[in-house]
């Protein structure tokens, strides 16, 4: 209960903060691409229920539906700023919306594409998939993309096990240091 509350709060708080950058990247989204301004990633997430994440488009609307790793040269399909929306992880904003609607928190493991049975099954299997996903978790702070999926299933599971709202916090302002150096972000 604590936990949904922060995260409404925290929410609202970085809405109202964010709204005029949050403006700026759509605009730019609009007028660089062909295609809407977000992309609606079909996503697993507590108890196993997809839902639907928003994110701003940064691939062209064409593109597989894969974890972008699977791609064989994903670059042939950014949009024009795509790259510069991933690196500087602007492209996440929209999960504010998430996170308000309660599909998601800003600290849990990252939510699964709905094609990933993989890291789902093990996820299930340790009992990972009853947390509420995040925008950030422990695995994204300590590898993000370049974790393998065992090993991001055990960091999940860590976090799992410690989780208290200091760790949160923690893991939410370390998010921060990673994003202004760009750490463990693919294009």
């Amino acid at each position: 209960m604590m936990k949904r509350l922060f995260d409404l709060c925290l929410a609202s708080f970085a809405l109202f903060f964010l709204l005029l950058p949050i403006l700026v990247v759509a605009l730019m989204v609009r007028f660089t691409s062909v295609g809407p301004i977000f992309y609606w990633s079909d996503r697993v997430g507590r108890l196993n229920q997809i839902f639907k994440m928003p994110k701003f488009r940064t691939m062209l609307v064409n593109t597989p539906a894969v974890a972008t790793h699977l791609l064989l040269n994903p670059a042939q399909f950014l949009t024009p700023i795509g790259s510069f929306l991933r690196k500087s992880s602007l492209d996440e904003l929209p999960q504010l919306w998430s996170i308000i609607k309660g599909d998601m928190s800003f600290v849990g493991p990252r939510p699964a594409l709905f094609n990933q049975d993989d890291l789902v099954a093990l996820r299930t299997q340790y009992g990972v998939d009853q947390l509420v996903p995040g925008l950030t978790g422990w695995a994204q702070i300590n590898g993000r993309d370049e974790l393998l999926i065992p090993d991001k299933v055990q960091l999940d599971v860590d976090y799992q096990q410690h989780q208290t709202f200091w760790l949160d916090l923690k893991i939410i302002a370390l998010t921060f240091l990673k994003v202004l150096r760009r750490d463990g972000i693919q294009h």
